[in-house]
């Protein structure tokens, strides 16, 4: 038993350790029960057994195994952090539990099990359960089987994964034992219930019996979905919801049926891939080629068997593809063609995405073998081709399809219809967008009218189909032409239409839609924005095509009378004759052919006037027209009536209903005067007015051709002109290029020079919509002509159009945007680039050039690809249709000769640049093999590769690469090279998408490994790609992804993951509504759709790892375009031009522009410069913005993406600032934006470059005394505060420099709201430096900043006094402290409620802020403060004699505010007046610059002070100049030198020290200290502060320095605890921070590595004893008291910490017999009580030591045992002491010793009783003296316990007082006796009392020894104003201003003048010698600074008072 009684004194985690069973079987019980208390989740108590859950479950003693398991249940269950375990406790479930005999404990494993599940572990459990399956135990095998079944049954097929399940399925079913069969059996049913048919193909191959069994079994089950009963801890809501269902007993709901619908699992997704292509017969290709149609059929059905395999590996499958083509295309034999349809079939079912790059090559031949009649071949195509559309989109083999569509053959027609029909059905409205459908429908009308009855239904159900899948509206402006009949039949078809496409077929549909689906993301289905390949840079419309103008009409006839337009026939002049007259005046029609001009002008006049009387709907527009073209019409000689005439036609076309009819009467005149000098306005204007009537690009498109047919070049130059014009004002929707494009090369032709120069112009217009691909059609044109062609597009380069004012008015708002949505549709990105006449090079593709291209002779090969670059060359633009070329090109990227290699790639470009959008369908075939040529060792070839691959998706836009398995295979090859530049590339074109399709997750896993990758460049791009990824999948799906990897790589992985979250880029804005809100962009979204390839985002330069010139070249207008942004040429010529263009300013003065910029935020027209993170539109709006104020190079250096070139650019701009600052003040809003981009770059040497920077430009800005604007604050401050939290020190200290520059240039109660939103940042360290900061500014400017008022504001600052971390708390604490120092009581008011525990925090904090002023001299001491401070304060030290901090009251203002106090050093450093009235008047004389900043002085204080204070002289003796002299002259001598004490530079307080030194060791003159000691002491620990935090971590200070001042410090220190008297001054709160500073001290592992560390340390120890012994007992152990509290509280701090503070308080424990008399022990009964209040017993107990459990329970006890019961009596300073956990305790102790204390009682009665001849019962006595002396300690009553002491002796004069003064101090027993001696003196009478051995009242609290239990304040001066009254008394006798009041009156100087603390006489003679040392150098100072007050004695009250208005009126 004795081995128990060991084990059972354990701790529980130690018992469950133990060797012995029975110790972990109580281990575990205890345990449990434990875990069953714990209520949070996330106690800390729960980490101790993260690494014993494990042995819980696989103890090797079956009991205790038991009790194991049931407590690690319990603590899954319960503990937060329980996640950690799963991998290792499953598989120790798996192993030692699953064996178990015992049923209890498989039942609790499986629990076990199933709760990981529920806290989120599914993966790793399934993952460990599937392992078990290969146990050879079968025992194991069945638990894991029925586990899984558990688990899918109760949590579902949604999370649990099925697919690895499926797949070791079958083998189970092997299993010789019939329990695993079984077993297997039950789980097949399960997972049949959730999946339904789905596992039937893969376990089609197990045990024919067994299988029947299982389809017997499965039709049992019943039909309903099965539902999920227990849900994850993320899955609350669905789990109340399931409850109530339960509870209702309702039916399922219909939400939940679709919930399933949608979770229905692909079995294709269940199979494993097979490999086939090995296993094809050897000589497949010879047999399949062979003559013999049996051979060709055998080498078949060798394929069909193999295809049979539903899921098959990925592999190179061209050849076989080919060949089967080869057979359905050219064999005779029709069986031998079916045969090869299906198994091209199977082939495309198996492989799925993965066969879509085949589908382009098989999908003609399929069409055109359709000419078969055979019913089972057409069957068999059919079935392909169906399968083949599965893997690819439409939209890929669209020109395929269309090609054959108007065949001769009608079955081809018509089985292309069906299958375009049925195809539809697997779509969507967004995959089958108006772009797409167009093309089809214009084919199918055709085919509605063909004469086959077969081919016009097949094309009525297509129609049908696709009127069904995306709405009529969509396909109705395609039917415009379709009579009625037609209509109906087409809307029959429709009703019948049964949609697949919902479920995608299963199969590859549904993958295939989802991308697609999502990609245009944009529109609502009636209207997609575009074509899904188009979503990135699909915009507002550019040029249509050419079907265009025809359809424009079409799409206004929704707009009411508009329709009239085009369907106004041509009328008789007879008739328009009549019309005419009808509404004009008679006159008028007569005079209008007049032969006299002056007739013709009234005519014109009146009809002008008819007109404009005219009523819309009456107005006959062609009648009118006509009469003006009729004779002399338009050869008007007279100018007069020609200007009226067009000024006419203008007219009618506004307000009539213009058609083109009318327009057509009058065009021909028009163009005809646009020429004309004096008529050209008049004409130009009416073309306009017709535009706007009849639409821009049909009068275009007339005009253009009118003036072109004429030969009047002045005609010809101003058509142009006005076209360019137009085209402004119109905007260029809807214009048809084509059209004019021939006209526009003739002008350029032309001899001409004006017509040369209007087409230049006009294409220059035309360049600002169209961009790049405008320039295509002008490459022939002569080099000159082109010269001037590019210089007019440079010009143009970077501009914006302006926004289309005309052309809209007449349609309803809402109507015109539809039909410009549907412009736009048609007008796509594509569309410029339809508009170039492009060649079919198929014919040209020949045979021989393939085969010379794969020839073994790599000079042929040559040979072929040098003939493919001359076609393409010479053919510019090309049709997609290029034959066999690309499998032939695809073998030369992969050619051992690299040379080859490049020119491949280089053929390519050209391929792109040639092909333009249509390259898409090649994406499958040719570009993924680019990609692969990233691999390459050589960097050049992978260079090439690389800008082959960016052109090609400038064509083809990022969707169709991001599709499919591709790039994932990519991925994974585990080539360093292929890896860094794919995610190089990736990482640079995510981040500018909207939308990406799905298939990007399967490049997770593979980007996860290269996280890991064993290339330092891999894994660094990884990780920069990581955010691009996050942006498009989110952080959920990233981190769910990384449940498949090993632990170890998860939690490196998930770590990044997090740190790429904060990294993550926004998502481009929606194109769409930047067009609809912003008139501007309409105009670069024509351009981005003339460039379909540039879907980068406007950042694109910015991010752009290396320039691409090759691409860039064509397209100079790039996406910069888009916000008037100049684009970035590459940086090719940095010649000797770039190096003068360096030379001159840098900063442009822009008048106004800063006022312009400030506006257009206003007015929204930019983007408001607020953000979490920086977007690209961000960056390239200020871009923008400062290319006006900027150079080209520095701009380029500053937005460049290598940071060393930020750092250069910052160099720069800093030497520029000081000569250049008005233009440096004219552009400040941009260069502040541009810096607080800088503050989100990581890295350090930008950001302190940075700093350096903004505090050069903030002194500079506070010279010229410039205020910033709201606008430049609120956009640069806010991220500045953020920098205010950064971890490194170095940085938050520039940050804090520049804020408090800050203040200068903006006022400081606006910057106080910035700070205040600080203050709610998630970062505790942001938190903290904003609290102080604010604190500093209420300190500093008043109460006044606080923002919105002071009580919302501290209201606010003082909710983080409850805040979880220290420094946050301690920051709020000092900022309400400095709050209080300002407004006194008031603060309380302010705060509002606190709860009881800050509001104690508070009051303790305000108490130990050891800055008791009353609130008025604080406003009268403020303006002192304002001394302007040397803005770099911070990071410049001033020398060392100028280092007086702000009075070292305000030290205590915590230890930030320490360090500003320090630099901000007061000018004048006499410190010869005391605190509450420095006010130097010279300095506010002097100083106008602060004037502004003074509070109002309080009015009454001031009069009270100026007024001649009479003070009546005193009976006693005349005061002593002499004694005043000492105290003024060693008190401020000695503040001055302890000041410099916490001096920052080393060597002035070594000075400061040495000069203490020498007093200290002088008994004689120590006692000079006396008072100042709390006051040496703090500046000594903020000195031990200072050199901790700065002086240790600076390399540049010499560590010898450091040890010098260390050791004078110390040596310091133990002169003054060697003096009793002194050290008893000391008060709790500073003993506290000293011993805290020493501790520190001991455990500062630099101070071992200075040579001697261990000596110094050693000498702390000692002082460390001396401190403890010699301190005021209560104080010090108070202070250990609280010291231990903060430390258990901080989690930051060391343990050892704690640990020596506890060694601490169990010396002071053992020496408490000696000291128990002298402590106060109410006060330390209350510290306990606050330390049990934070740390309850229970909570001490889950600390992870017990000492401090223990050494609170022996100090109470010790008390108990020294005191008795006594002890319950000292309570009395504990509020509500009924619920204090303390007294209880007490009472405990008490009861268990109270036989002992009675005994000692009746001891000390009996020698009582002996020795009192009274009959005075001695236990009354001593209680009688213990209440009186009880008195004398307490601060309050000292006075009157000294007088009952002295009654109680005159009553009982032989009464023996030694008992009680034996344990008291010296000080303390001379002070009784001392006063015992006054109060005798006094009742006496006698007539000279000594002056020092009074202790007048009022200044106890300073000069009371701190002896018994007297708390002393932390500050020895805080003197009163009877004291004040004395001095001014003793000043005006020295300065020859006599008293008038006569001597008798006086008042005794004790009741005006505090006493030093001991005898003034002893201090006269002790301190002489001091004094005459210290006098020269108090001249000194009051000489130097205060000339005024020294100067002469007339200096009286009046010129004081003179003297205060003259600064009032400063400051007004």
């Amino acid at each position: 038993m004795g081995d128990d009684s060991e084990w059972m004194k354990l701790p529980i985690d130690q018992k469950c350790e133990h060797k012995i069973w029975k110790a972990r079987l109580n281990g575990y019980e205890e345990a449990l029960k434990l875990f069953q208390r714990i209520e949070d989740e996330k106690s800390p108590e729960w980490g101790k057994y993260l690494g014993l859950i494990k042995r819980f479950v696989t103890d090797s003693n079956a009991v205790a195994q038991l009790k194991g398991l049931e407590a690690a249940l319990v603590f899954i269950e319960n503990a937060h952090v329980a996640g950690k375990t799963t991998g290792e406790v499953v598989s120790g479930v798996v192993c030692k539990v699953f064996n178990q005999p015992k049923a209890r404990a498989k039942e609790l494993g499986s629990d076990i099990c199933l709760m990981y599940i529920e806290i989120e572990k599914a993966e790793v459990v399934q993952d460990e359960l599937i392992k078990g399956l290969d146990n050879k135990n079968p025992k194991i095998v069945v638990t894991c089987l029925e586990t899984l079944r558990k688990a899918l049954c109760e949590f579902g097929s949604k999370i649990i994964t099925l697919k690895p399940v499926v797949k070791v399925l079958p083998k189970q079913f092997e299993s010789r034992e019939k329990a695993v069969r079984d077993e297997a059996k039950l789980l097949a049913v399960e997972i049949y219930r959730w999946i339904r048919d789905a596992l039937r193909a893969p376990l089609q191959n197990i045990n024919s019996v067994q299988l029947k069994d299982l389809e017997e079994e499965w039709v049992k089950l019943p039909t309903t979905a099965p539902k999920q009963t227990r849900f994850l801890r993320s899955q609350q809501d669905l789990k109340a919801k399931f409850e109530q269902h339960q509870a209702a007993g309702g039916d399922e709901a219909d939400g939940d049926n679709e919930e399933t619908e949608v979770a229905q699992v692909d079995p294709y997704e269940l199979l494993e891939a097979v490999e086939i292509l090995s296993k094809l017969p050897k000589d497949f290709y010879e047999k399949i080629e062979a003559k013999k149609w049996q051979e060709r059929k055998e080498a078949l059905e060798a394929v069909e068997t193999l295809t049979k395999n539903p899921k098959l590996e990925n592999g190179d499958y061209g050849d076989l593809v080919r060949a089967l083509k080869k057979v359905i295309g050219k064999d005779a034999n029709v069986m031998l063609v079916a045969m090869a349809a299906k198994c091209l079939a199977a082939l495309a079912a198996g492989l799925r995405k993965k066969f879509g790059t085949y589908a382009g090559l098989v999908v003609p031949t399929i069409l055109e073998k359709f000419k078969e009649k055979k019913p089972q071949v057409v069957q068999a195509l059919q079935e392909a081709i169906d399968a083949v559309f599965l893997t690819t989109t439409l939209q890929n083999i669209s020109e395929d399809v269309l090609s054959v569509m108007d065949n001769k053959n009608p079955s081809i027609k018509q089985q292309a219809s069906l299958f375009l029909a049925r195809s539809f059905c697997r779509c969507t409205p967004s995959t089958l967008p108006k772009s797409v459908l167009k093309p089809f429908c214009a084919a199918f009308l055709k085919q509605v009218n063909d004469s086959a009855p077969e081919v016009r239904d097949a094309a009525f159900e297509a129609l049908g189909t696709a009127m069904k899948v995306v709405g009529e509206k969509a396909v109705n402006p395609f039917l415009t032409d379709v009579d009625k009949l037609k209509l109906d039949k087409i809307k029959e078809c429709a009703e019948k239409v049964e949609i697949v496409g919902k479920k995608g077929g299963g199969g590859g549909g549904e993958k295939k839609e989802k991308p697609a689906a999502k990609a245009p993301s944009v529109e609502a289905p009636a209207k997609p924005s575009g074509p899904p390949k188009k979503a990135p840079p699909a915009k507002a419309a550019g040029p249509p095509k050419k079907g265009k103008p025809a359809s424009a009409p079409s799409a206004k006839s929704k707009k009411g009378p508009d329709a009239k337009e085009f369907v106004e026939t041509e009328l008789s002049l007879e008739v328009c004759e009549e019309k005419a007259a009808a509404v004009l005046p008679a006159s008028c029609m007569q005079l209008l052919d007049s032969g006299n001009w002056k007739e013709r002008l009234a005519s014109m006049e009146e009809f002008q006037r008819a007109v404009e009387q005219m009523d819309k709907s009456e107005m006959p527009c062609q009648a009118l027209v006509r009469m003006l073209a009729k004779k002399p019409g338009w050869k008007e000689t007279n100018f007069q009536v020609m200007q009226m005439k067009l000024h006419v036609v203008g007219l009618i076309a506004q307000k009539g209903l213009f058609s083109k009819t009318s327009a057509l009467v009058v065009l021909d005149g028009l163009v005809d005067k646009v020429g004309d000098v004096k008529c050209g306005s008049n004409a130009k204007e009416g073309l306009t007015a017709i535009g706007e009537a009849c639409s821009l690009p049909w009068i275009a498109e007339q005009v253009v051709s009118l003036a072109f047919a004429q030969k009047n070049p002045k005609n010809q130059a101003e058509t142009l002109n006005w076209l360019a014009n137009a085209m402004k004002e119109f905007g260029f929707a809807g214009i048809n290029v084509k059209a004019f494009i021939n006209n526009v090369k003739t002008a350029l032709g032309a001899t001409n020079p004006a017509v040369r120069t209007s087409a230049i112009a006009l294409l220059g217009v035309m360049y600002l919509y169209m961009g790049a691909p405008l320039r295509m059609f002008f490459e022939d044109e002569k080099p000159a002509l082109l010269q001037q062609i590019n210089a007019e597009f440079e010009k143009m380069q970077g501009q914006s159009p302006p926004a289309p004012f005309r052309g809209a008015k007449k349609a309803g708002a809402e109507e015109e945007g539809d039909a410009a949505e549907e412009e736009e549709v048609d007008g796509g990105p594509g569309d410029i680039m339809d508009l170039l006449p492009r060649t079919d090079i198929s014919d040209k593709i020949t045979y021989d050039m393939v085969s010379k291209i794969s020839d073994k002779n790599w000079k042929v090969r040559k040979e072929g690809l040098d003939e493919v670059a001359a076609i393409i060359s010479e053919a510019k633009f090309i049709q997609p249709s290029i034959g066999e070329l690309p499998l032939a090109l695809k073998g030369r990227l992969n050619d051992s000769n690299k040379l080859l290699v490049q020119q491949t790639l280089n053929i390519l470009q050209q391929i792109a640049t040639a092909m333009g959008p249509s390259l898409k369908q090649h994406v499958r075939n040719l570009g993924i093999p680019v990609i692969t040529v990233l691999g390459d060792s050589k960097a050049n070839v992978r260079a090439a590769a690389m800008t082959t691959l960016n052109a090609w998706v400038e064509q083809t836009g990022m969707k169709e690469w991001l599709e499919g398995e591709d790039l994932s295979e990519e991925l994974k090859k585990e080539n360093p090279f292929l890896r860094q530049e794919l995610l190089g590339w990736l990482a640079e074109k995510l981040p500018t998408l909207r939308t990406v399709p799905s298939d990007l997750m399967l490049c997770l896993p593979n980007l996860y490994a290269c996280l890991e990758d064993r290339s330092g460049d891999v894994r660094k791009k990884a990780q920069d790609a990581l955010p691009t990824f996050m942006m498009h999948l989110g952080y959920e799906k990233m981190v769910k992804a990384t449940g498949k990897l090993k632990p170890a790589s998860k939690d490196q992985v998930v770590g990044m993951l997090e740190k790429a979250r904060a990294l993550m880029p926004a998502k481009p804005a929606a194109p769409g509504k930047a067009a609809a809100s912003k008139p501007a962009s309409s105009a670069p979204a024509a351009k981005q759709a003339s460039a379909p390839a540039r879907n980068q985002s406007p950042s694109e330069d910015f991010s752009e790892p290396e320039p691409k010139p090759d691409t860039k070249k064509s397209k100079p207008a790039g996406p910069a375009a888009k916000k008037g942004v100049v684009s970035k040429k590459p940086p090719v010529k940095a010649g000797a031009k770039d190096e003068e263009d360096r030379s001159g300013p840098i900063f442009i003065f822009v008048p106004n522009a800063k006022e312009q910029r400030i506006k257009e935020e206003k007015g929204l027209k930019i983007l408001k410069w607020n953000f979490m993170t920086p977007r690209d539109e961000y960056v390239e709006q200020l871009k923008t913005q400062m290319s006006t104020c900027l150079p080209k190079w520095l701009q380029d250096e500053l937005f460049h993406f290598d940071f060393q070139r930020h750092v250069k650019a910052i160099g720069v701009m800093i030497e520029h600032m000081e000569p250049e600052c008005d233009a440096v003040i004219s552009c400040l809003d941009l260069v502040l934006k541009w810096f607080t981009l800088r503050f989100f770059d990581t890295n350090t040497s930008v950001l302190m470059k940075v700093l350096e920077f903004l505090k050069l430009l903030f002194t500079m800005l506070s010279r010229k005394n410039y205020q910033l604007s709201d606008y430049e604050a609120s956009s640069f401050i806010p991220y500045l505060i953020l920098k205010v939290g950064e971890s490194k020190d170095v940085v938050r200290k520039d940050v804090r420099a520049i804020l408090t520059m800050l203040c200068k240039v903006y006022a400081a109660s606006k910057v106080f709201p910035f700070l205040m939103d600080g203050t709610k940042s998630k970062n505790s360290k942001q938190r903290s430096e904003c609290l102080e900061e604010l604190g500093c500014l209420i300190e500093n400017f008043g109460m006044n900043v606080c923002q919105p008022t002071p009580a919302k504001a501290l209201k606010e600052i003082a909710i983080h006094i409850g805040d979880r971390d220290t420094t946050v708390r301690n920051a709020a604490l000092n900022t309400v402290v400095a709050v209080y120092n300002t407004c006194g009581e008031q603060v309380f008011k302010l705060i509002g409620n606190l709860s009881e525990k800050e509001m104690s925090m508070l009051e303790e904090r305000i108490k130990r802020s050891a800055k008791k002023t009353p609130a008025p001299s604080t406003k009268q001491e403020r303006p002192q403060r304002e001394q302007p401070t040397n803005p770099n304060a911070t990071f410049l030290r001033k020398p060392a004699q100028e280092e007086v901090p702000n009075k070292l009251k305000i030290m205590y203002r915590t230890y930030r505010i320490q360090a500003r106090a320090q630099n901000a050093h007061l000018e004048q450093s006499s410190p010869s007046i005391p605190k509450e009235f420095q006010l130097d008047l010279d300095v506010f004389e002097n100083n106008h610059t602060c004037a502004s900043d003074i509070p109002d002085l309080v009015q009454h204080k001031l009069d009270e002070v100026l007024e001649p204070v009479m003070i009546p002289e005193r009976k006693i003796r005349p005061v002593s100049p002499h004694f005043d002299d000492i105290h003024n002259s060693t008190a401020s001598t000695i503040n001055f030198v302890i000041s410099q004490v916490a001096s920052g530079d080393i060597n002035t307080s070594i000075q400061a020290l040495a000069q203490i030194d020498e007093v200290l060791r002088q008994a004689d003159k120590a006692e000079a200290m006396s008072g100042h000691i709390d006051q040496f002491l703090i500046a000594t620990f903020m000195q031990l502060r200072l050199i901790y935090n700065t002086h240790m971590a600076d390399d540049r200070l010499d560590k010898k320095d450091i040890f010098k001042l260390y050791s004078c410090i110390i040596g310091n220190m133990l002169s003054l605890f060697s003096m009793e008297s002194l050290a008893r001054e000391a008060s709790m709160g500073v003993l506290k921070d000293l011993m805290h500073g020493l501790i520190t001290l001991m455990l500062d592992s630099r101070v071992e590595d200075i040579e001697d560390g261990q000596q110094l340390i050693r000498s702390v120890n000692l002082l460390v004893v001396r401190v403890l012994e010699k301190s005021d007992q209560t104080n010090i152990l108070s202070a250990l008291l609280v010291l231990l509290q903060d430390s258990l509280i901080s989690t930051a701090g060391s343990p050892m910490f704690s640990e020596l503070v506890m060694k601490c308080l169990w010396r002071m424990i053992r020496f408490l017999p000696q000291t128990i008399n002298s402590i106060n022990l109410d006060r330390i009964l209350l510290d306990v009580h606050n330390f049990m209040k934070v740390f309850p017993k229970e909570k001490l107990k889950q600390l992870k030591s017990d000492v401090p459990h223990r050494t609170l329970k022996t100090l109470l006890h010790t008390l108990c045992r020294l005191t008795g019961s006594k002890i319950l009596d000292h309570m009395s300073m504990i509020e509500n002491r009924n619920e204090s956990e303390l007294e209880a305790h007490l009472r405990r102790v008490v009861k268990h010793s109270v036989n002992l204390s009675g005994l000692k009682s009746d001891k000390n009665t009996e020698k009582g009783a002996l020795r009192s001849d009274d009959k005075v019962i001695k236990a009354k006595v001593s209680d009688i003296l213990s209440e009186i002396f009880k008195k004398i300690g307490s601060k309050e009553n000292t006075k009157e316990g000294l007088t009952e002491l002295y009654e109680y002796k005159q009553k009982y004069s032989d009464a023996d007082l030694e008992p009680f003064l034996r344990n008291t101090s010296q000080f303390f027993q001379s002070y009784v006796e001392r006063g015992l001696r006054m109060i005798e003196s006094e009742r006496e009478g006698k007539g000279r009392i000594q002056t020092s051995t009074v202790i007048p009242q009022h200044s106890t609290d300073s000069y009371l020894p701190s002896s018994s239990a007297v708390p002393i304040s932390s500050n020895g001066e805080d003197l009163n104003a009877a004291a004040y009254y004395e001095r001014l008394k003793i000043l005006r006798q020295r300065r020859g201003l006599e008293n008038s009041t006569p001597e008798e009156e006086r008042p005794p100087l004790s009741s005006l003048r505090p006493s030093v603390a001991s005898s003034t006489d002893m201090l006269h003679s002790k301190l002489s010698q001091l004094k005459e040392s210290r006098e020269h150098f108090q001249q000194e100072q009051s000489h130097s600074h205060s000339p005024t007050r020294s100067s002469s004695p007339a200096s009286n009250l009046d010129d004081l008072k003179k003297r205060l208005e003259r600064i009032k009126s400063n400051r007004q």
